[in-house]
């Protein structure tokens, strides 16, 4: 009894399986005509334009950007009488003006024969430094040190390319970083 269900349910897959193959066939002709229906529409590349070189003109100017160019246009400044940056010119650079002041960090303030130092470290290394010392690459010179912050007047340029001061602080960093 149980043989003829065997051979019954064989018989339906079978049959359900060639079921399938006539619907593959339209499938495929009508694929087969829309193929033959549809022609893609392809724009034809334009002619890529001839490059002509140009000689480089500029190699006898000066680089806008130079140290030579700055340093020049600050003398320019310095010869006015009212420029602001025209005094710093004349002296001689310190040490930590070489430093961006991004680059140090307040780390203490202390007392010495009653003056107030504050301590900056910069690039892993301690420095004192006392009111009227410079600091920054903008000519910053400190005006107060207390035991919190370091407040300093810098001279930079305004959009309309005049020397302006302005006010800085270093703030204390606490735990150091």
């Amino acid at each position: 009894m149980r043989q003829p269900h065997y051979k019954l349910l064989a018989l339906m897959a079978l049959l359900s399986l060639t079921a399938c193959g006539g619907e593959q066939d339209e499938l495929q002709a009508w694929m087969d005509q829309q193929r033959q229906q549809v022609q893609p529409s392809i724009q034809p590349l334009t002619e890529p334009q001839k490059f002509h070189p140009q000689a480089y003109t500029g190699i006898e100017s000066e680089e806008p950007f130079s140290p030579n160019k700055l340093t020049g246009a600050l003398k320019n400044e310095a010869v006015q009488p009212n420029s602001a940056v025209s005094a710093e010119l004349s002296r001689r650079k310190e040490p930590l003006e070489a430093f961006p002041l991004d680059a140090m960090s307040m780390v203490g303030s202390v007392n010495r024969k009653g003056a107030p130092y504050a301590l900056l470290k910069v690039d892993d290394l301690l420095y004192q430094v006392k009111v009227g010392d410079y600091l920054g690459q903008n000519y910053g010179k400190i005006l107060s040190i207390t035991e919190t912050e370091i407040t300093l007047r810098e001279i930079v340029q305004d959009a309309a390319g005049e020397w302006i001061e302005r006010p800085t602080t270093l703030q204390l960093q606490e735990g150091g970083r």
